[in-house]
This record gives C-alpha cells, sequence and structure tokens, in this order.
C-alpha cells in the first residue's frame, strides 16, 4: 500500500461524497486506501458514504473524539507508506493527489501540503511559520493586534504564513486540511498530541515533525477548501477563518492555541502571551465606547462579555495547562 487517505467525519455525510469523487476521479497510478474515521455522526452519513463508496473503511469512535484522536486511530490502523489526513470539506483539483504524492516520495521531506482555494479561486493561507512563543496569536485581537501588525511591519518582522503559494516553499508547519506525511517521520515524532480536541494541533505535531526533516508546500497543486464550514456546523459559528475570539468556537481556537504555546513554547511564552490577552479587555471596552461615539460598529458589547468569558474560561484551565499533565481541552 503506498498512500492511506484518511478522512475525519462529523455529520459531514454529503460533503464526503463530494470530496471522495474528486479524489477517485483523479487517483489512477497509485496503489491507496481510503479511511473514514466518524466522531458519533448522528445523521445517516455512515449509510451515505458506505453505500456510495463501498471500498472505503469505515471506523466509528464511539464519541466526538475531535481532530488529533480520530486521525491518530486512522493512522493507527492505516497500511500505506504515507499517509494523507484531508478535510471533508475540500475538493481535489486536477489530480493534485497524485501528482503531489509523486514528488513528495522522491525528496527528502517528511510532511507536505498543497495551495488550498476558495470556492472563487482566491488563495488560503496553507503554510505557515513558527513565530517565537506564538507571538502571532496575538494578530487576531480586536485593538491590539493591529497595532502589533503594524509595529512588525515597522520593524520589518517576517510575516507568520505564505498567503499564496506559486511552487514549493519550506514551512514550518502545515495546515491540517491536507497535510502529507510519511511514516517513518510519524514513528520517529510521535502521532498527535491527544490533548487537542480542535485547532493548532497540526502546528504542534510538525514542530515535532519538523525534527526528523523538513516540511514544504507544493503551491503547483490545489484543492479547494470550504474553509470552517464542517467546524462552523459542529459550533453552531458563522465566522469564517481562525480569527474569531467570541463565541463557542472562538473558545475552541483560544483555548488550543494556548495549549500549543505551552507545549512548543514553555510556560513563560505561555504566561506573557496570556498577559497580552488580558491587557486586552480594558483596551477592548474603551475601544467598543470610542466606536460607538465615532458611529463605527465593527464590534459590539456582546462581543466584549463573549470574550471576557472565554478568557475566564482558559484562566480556570492555566493550572491545568502549566502542569503540562494529559487532559482533553474539549470545549463542546
Amino acid at each position: 500500500m503506498e498512500l492511506s487517505i484518511i478522512i475525519i467525519n462529523y455529520n459531514c455525510g454529503k460533503l464526503i461524497c463530494g470530496c471522495l469523487e474528486t479524489i477517485y476521479a483523479g487517483i489512477k497510478n497509485i496503489e491507496f486506501e481510503i479511511i473514514v474515521v466518524d466522531n458519533q455522526s448522528s445523521d445517516d452519513s455512515k449509510t451515505l458514504v458506505t453505500n456510495s463508496f463501498p471500498r472505503i473503511r469505515w471506523i466509528d469512535m464511539n464519541y466526538n473524539s475531535g481532530f488529533a484522536r480520530a486521525n491518530n486511530e486512522g493512522i493507527r490502523q492505516s497500511k500505506g507508506q504515507v499517509v494523507l489526513l484531508i478535510n471533508p470539506d475540500t475538493l481535489v483539483n486536477d489530480n493534485a493527489i497524485e501528482l503531489c504524492y509523486h514528488e513528495f516520495i522522491k525528496e527528502d521531506y517528511v510532511a507536505c501540503g498543497v495551495q488550498l482555494l476558495n470556492t472563487d479561486g482566491s488563495p488560503q493561507i496553507s503554510g505557515n511559520y513558527a513565530m517565537t512563543g506564538g507571538l502571532n496569536y496575538l494578530l487576531p485581537l480586536p485593538f491590539l493586534g493591529p497595532f502589533i501588525k503594524d509595529l512588525g511591519n515597522l520593524f520589518k518582522v517576517k510575516a507568520p504564513n505564505i498567503p499564496d503559494s506559486k511552487d514549493r516553499q519550506d514551512v514550518d508547519w502545515i495546515n491540517g486540511a491536507f497535510l502529507m506525511v510519511k511514516k517513518y517521520a510519524i514513528d520517529y515524532a510521535g502521532l498527535m498530541d491527544e490533548d487537542f480536541f480542535l485547532y493548532a494541533e497540526e502546528a504542534e505535531w510538525c514542530s515535532r515533525l519538523k525534527k526528523s526533516g523538513k516540511l514544504c508546500i507544493y503551491g503547483q497543486y490545489k484543492i479547494t477548501h470550504l474553509q470552517g464550514y464542517s467546524s462552523n456546523k459542529t459550533f453552531e459559528s458563522k465566522s469564517e477563518g481562525y480569527q474569531n475570539l467570541f463565541d463557542q468556537k472562538g473558545l475552541q481556537i483560544m483555548l488550543s492555541n494556548f495549549v500549543r504555546i505551552r507545549k512548543e513554547f514553555g510556560e513563560i511564552w505561555f504566561m506573557v502571551i496570556l498577559i497580552v490577552y488580558i491587557i486586552e479587555i480594558p483596551i477592548f471596552i474603551l475601544g467598543v465606547l470610542l466606536c460607538k461615539i465615532f458611529g463605527t460598529k465593527t464590534y459590539t458589547t456582546q462581543m466584549i462579555k463573549n470574550y471576557m468569558n472565554n478568557i475566564l474560561y482558559v484562566l480556570n484551565l492555566t493550572p491545568t495547562i502549566l502542569k503540562n499533565k494529559k487532559y482533553f481541552y474539549k470545549v463542546l
């Protein structure tokens, strides 16, 4: 077996069928298997997918285990020498998987991704650079974030990501919507950290994979990604991307990011970033008041309340995060 393709399902049967159609239509010259790992879906996903694609292997987790645990189970049961983690809300363009695979196995890279596209063809961030201490996690803050970004631009700090990859580019971590990894690198680095429920787990994993070799984005190969569709459905959120800090999805993003900071960069950086998040609260309040005075409605008082509640949630778990003991950081 050359390639094992793993897809995580949570009430996304129709999306998976669309994804599988593009995979089977494109791959012609690789011996591959497809494993769908189900996180206790409540819809008819299993019947829909297995009836339409009887060749796939279906694994039931029997609880909503999130991204890392479900992928780990898929990896454990996989037979391929290369593993591809791919989101259910993706469509493979122009045989991107097979082309990526053939280039990947000829080179020394241990993990790779491709260029992700929005439905309108515009690029999504696919490859990223690790910033010291996770300082890039300050950028989504409502008022401090833009100030920090301008400060970084002033001092010509390297951007934390590649907005649009045109060809092969080395990176520090890869978006988990399409992440291809060689099995020997997984044997060296270990599986994904199962403390994570959703978000930031691929970044932390890539930091360990990178110890066994380089990572890259093959920007010449592309897939369409309905960014955040499946997670928005899970969290009943309308926000796109990963900049939201103001609802339950935002809480999961915030919490997972802090867990990653502690694991990858240590206690001191964790406390530094947390303190800045706390300092944001009075700045956020003042900023919203000024926006009301000047007739700007970018943020609301409800967003302030939600942000403060999310910070309190993280503060309650701070002793557990600092101890770095096994804990499932799931907010649902």
